[in-house]
């Protein structure tokens, strides 16, 4: 049931005289204020409450004057983890020798244990990193290969990670071996039956996305690596869109090497992620960069990497109060009630295709949808010029499509505005000025688009 502001109203006046800080500025007070509110109604049924999400959407400070469906990338953070990064920053300025590395990076510590609480895992598996690609590269050149090893992933892996490999086939003679996944796959076991109709005796290790950039399909993580511990093979498992998404921890994973960004789903500030590696495993990985042989079994030498600011990553404990004041499964099921309220609307109607499964087991906030006939660059400045809504364009083997990433802040009536806008199109088809328009480098770049990589990448 979907309540009105109306009613959040006449709730907020009774709790101000009661002294319940409902209204106050405060990012997290607006959040508690709306948990205090909910009572004990069940995530499912808070996820078309605007009333509560109301709160939420009011303790961010964003552009409305663009509707951003774009937030897989990189996403804002909320005014609590801003002013923390802000004054952290500040006061590292005011005598950085000694504020910055004898006052806040021991701080560190305290963010590290939080992390781990938060998947699951004892502090002393978790590095904090920069972001995703800095977690997995750590682990992808790090592990020890033999020239003819094999090391096992799919064409929907993420391509800086494929590139990885693709200069370790060069350095070290390995071998990257891909295999293309359905979009979507009828049950997720056809994606462990796919892994093991792959391996071979020369597979080493493999490479799995927790749920990938361009489609948003879950992988049975678990399944996956009891799949390939059995055979001693190593698993690497790329969570960058996964962490603060949907709900789950560690257990439900069992693996031993995960890497995520924190400046995605988490809405932790920009330039943070962590690596897990379980405490067994973390002597035999080498780091990225070199740290003192006393650190070998430390998870620690793999932030070895110089002088940097401390102020983003005692920030992402500030992003964790904030997502454990909206709750995990509630957050898990709004973003999946924004995303089936624009992909139900549009699934069925002429020429739409959808290659994100609606299966609750296989997706959550992502979806990826195409239209036919219609090239999706030319269909993302489309909306983005007539419209003011911000996605991004996918293209990858048979995917031809605009993903589509709303968040918490993401309002009904922009969700609403991107059906409306993509229901012209599959009526009307593209203006005739935007068909005919180059989309070629000649162009001009607009500062507003999210300028695409190859394949729909985006900097992780």
């Amino acid at each position: 049931m979907i309540e009105t502001r109306r009613g959040f109203l006449v709730k907020a006046a009774g709790a101000a005289a009661l002294g319940c800080a409902v209204l106050r500025d405060d990012a997290l007070q607006r959040v508690r204020a709306a948990v205090r509110d909910a009572g004990d109604a069940s995530p499912a049924s808070l996820a078309g409450n605007e009333d509560f999400w109301f709160q939420v959407q009011r303790a961010y400070e964003v552009d409305r004057s663009i509707i951003n469906l774009n937030n897989g990338g990189v996403a804002p953070a909320p005014r609590s983890v801003m002013s923390a990064m802000s004054r952290h920053v500040a006061f590292t300025n005011h005598l950085p020798p000694r504020h910055l590395w004898k006052v806040l990076d021991p701080q560190v510590e305290t963010v590290r244990a939080r992390i781990a609480k938060s998947f699951g895992c004892d502090a002393e598996e978790i590095a904090i990193t920069r972001n995703t690609s800095e977690s997995l590269e750590i682990c992808l050149y790090g592990i020890d290969l033999e020239p003819g090893d094999e090391v096992l992933s799919t064409s929907h892996d993420y391509p800086r990670m494929l590139n990885t490999l693709k200069q370790r086939e060069l350095r070290d003679g390995i071998v990257l071996k891909t295999f293309d996944v359905p979009t979507p796959p009828r049950h997720s076991s056809d994606l462990v039956r796919l892994f093991k109709e792959n391996l071979t005796p020369k597979t080493k290790a493999i490479l799995v996305c927790h749920i990938t950039n361009l489609t948003g399909q879950i992988f049975p993580v678990k399944e996956i690596v009891h799949l390939a511990r059995r055979r001693g093979i190593r698993v690497i498992v790329d969570g960058a869109h996964a962490f603060a998404h949907f709900a789950f921890t560690h257990a439900d994973l069992d693996c031993d090497y995960y890497g995520t960004s924190l400046h995605k789903w988490l809405s932790a500030p920009i330039g943070t992620g962590f690596l897990y590696v379980r405490k067994s495993k973390i002597e035999g990985l080498w780091p990225l960069m070199a740290a003192p042989d006393a650190m070998s079994d430390d998870i620690r030498k793999f932030e070895e990497i110089g002088t940097h600011p401390t102020a983003p990553r005692l920030a992402i404990a500030e992003a964790i109060t904030f997502y454990e004041g909206i709750g995990a499964a509630r957050k898990e099921s709004r973003l999946r009630f924004l995303r089936d309220r624009w992909a139900k609307r549009l699934l069925g109607q002429k020429g739409v295709n959808l290659y994100t499964s609606l299966d609750a087991r296989q997706s959550c906030g992502i979806g990826t949808v195409g239209i036919e006939g219609i090239d999706n660059g030319k269909l993302t400045s489309h909306l983005l010029k007539k419209h003011r809504i911000l996605v991004t364009p996918i293209t990858k083997g048979e995917v031809h499509g605009i993903r589509v990433t709303p968040n918490t802040y993401s309002t009904l009536a922009e969700v609403d505005t991107f059906c409306s806008a993509m229901e012209e199109v599959i009526e009307k088809g593209l203006p005739v000025s935007v068909e005919e328009s180059s989309s070629t480098a000649s162009s001009p770049p607009d500062p507003l688009q999210d300028s695409p990589e190859p394949d729909g990448r985006r900097p992780r």
